[in-house]
């Protein structure tokens, strides 16, 4: 944030020296005698310098903001902004001096005839649309396994919107307004998926020092694009972005296994992390889960894909001898709490909208109904009573149809996390 003369009266002193940023590079450090002094951080030639002008007050805010505008001009023209300082102060060698001096000159003569404009070649350069392609074709080209997707969305809404800005002037109300407007159209997922491309812009231009705040980043995700009960399902792309994060995360491995359990089973949540090792048949790759354990009080029967085995197996040494298979952290005689794994989701960093556990379920029956299974056997998956008289003659569990179709919901969902990524999920399989 900006100084005030007040904010910097006000900065008192620590145990160790620290930085405050004013922003554009200069910053004031406080020493532990309380010594404030301005300095300022540039590229020459590729490489950062460092400058320093003196100290506070000696050196007023109004004094210091020219001098960090002078500063950034001089590195912008090619001139090294310390060497001029040092030879304009005189104390060396004669002859490197006269050198020096004569450099020093040389600047203050092309700052002096360029004046304004030399300003704006430099807000040219750091602007938004020069700026977002060069990130375009050194980043997201490279590691991006679909750029069009977001080369599109650069020539669409972001350079029309703030393309002649420079960098350091976006506010979140630029990003907010560029959301808005494509909410407007009826698009809040890609307002959202916008949002997510201006937050990894900007934090590449933190990176190369542009600008030190990250104004999309500061908008989460949730203002954008929220959940809706009974609504949201994720998409392929959102389930393998999800699953991705997750394994590349440093929550609890048991917690990643058990997301991964919960999309692949369709099981609801607390029947998941209140499930005991007596209800899983190795043998007979199936889970029984008892009718007091499910919501319409009738026992449920889970086919296991080949997959959530040998989850189970790695979950079985990680129970460390509990009943439960997934035993609390404080003591292997209760299971995780309800809101462990909502608290896991929540520490991940996601590009996605926001969803709640439950609509994994939604997530399966929608994209398993897309490929053409038989409705009976999803639902069955899912747990559902029919209604009406189908519902009193059809007692079919269905099972080996479940087997096959949860099977290909698996294979589905490996494909999703390997889709053009390079990730290790864990013991049970590897994506390379």
């Amino acid at each position: 944030m900006a100084f005030t003369e007040t904010a910097l009266r006000n900065l008192k002193p620590s145990i160790k020296s620290y930085e405050k940023s004013d922003g554009g590079g200069m910053y004031i450090e406080v020493a532990p005698s309380g010594r404030k002094t301005w300095a300022i951080r540039y590229r020459l030639a590729g490489k950062q310098e460092k400058a320093i002008l003196g100290e506070y007050p000696v050196y007023s805010l109004q004094k210091a903001r020219q001098w960090r505008e002078e500063t950034r001009t001089m590195a912008a023209l090619g001139y090294s902004p310390q060497q001029a300082k040092q030879a304009l102060l005189s104390g060396l060698d004669e002859c490197l001096a006269t050198e020096l001096r004569a450099y020093a000159v040389k600047w203050w003569r092309a700052a002096q005839l360029k004046g304004e404009s030399i300003k704006t070649d430099i807000a040219k350069a750091d602007n938004v649309e020069n700026f977002a392609w060069q990130w375009f074709s050194e980043i997201v080209q490279k590691t991006n396994h679909n750029p069009r997707n977001i080369e599109r969305v650069l020539h669409k809404d972001i350079i029309p919107a703030i393309g002649s800005k420079t960098l350091s002037s976006i506010t979140i109300g630029d990003v907010l307004a560029i959301t808005d407007t494509i909410k407007a159209r009826g698009s809040d997922q890609m307002a959202l998926q916008t949002r997510n491309i201006l937050k990894r812009l900007f934090a590449y231009a933190i990176a190369r020092q542009k600008i030190t705040f990250n104004p999309a980043a500061a908008i989460e995700a949730q203002f954008i694009a929220t959940a809706k009960s009974r609504d949201v399902a994720l998409t392929p792309d959102e389930i393998g972005n999800l699953m991705c994060a997750v394994y590349q995360s440093s929550i609890r491995r048991a917690h990643k296994l058990a997301i991964h359990l919960l999309i692949l089973c369709m099981v609801r949540k607390s029947e998941l992390i209140e499930a005991q090792w007596q209800e899983i048949n190795f043998e007979k790759s199936e889970w029984q889960i008892p009718a007091e354990r499910m919501k319409k009080d009738r026992p449920h029967t889970v086919p296991l894909s080949s997959q959530a085995l040998e989850m189970l197996t790695e979950l079985k040494f990680l129970a460390s001898g509990s009943s439960y298979i997934f035993p609390s952290r404080n003591t292997l005689h209760s299971p995780i709490s309800h809101s462990a794994l909502n608290n896991a989701i929540r520490t991940l960093d996601l590009e996605i909208r926001d969803f709640v556990i439950h609509d994994f379920r939604r997530t399966a029956s929608t994209l398993l109904h897309e490929q053409g299974f038989n409705s009976d056997w999803v639902e069955k998956c899912l747990a559902h009573e029919q209604k009406g008289v189908r519902g009193v003659y059809n007692k079919a569990e269905y099972i080996s149809q479940r087997r096959e179709m949860l099977q290909w919901w698996a294979d589905f969902v490996d494909k999703l996390i390997d889709d053009g990524r390079k990730i290790i999920i864990g013991r049970h399989t590897t994506k390379k």
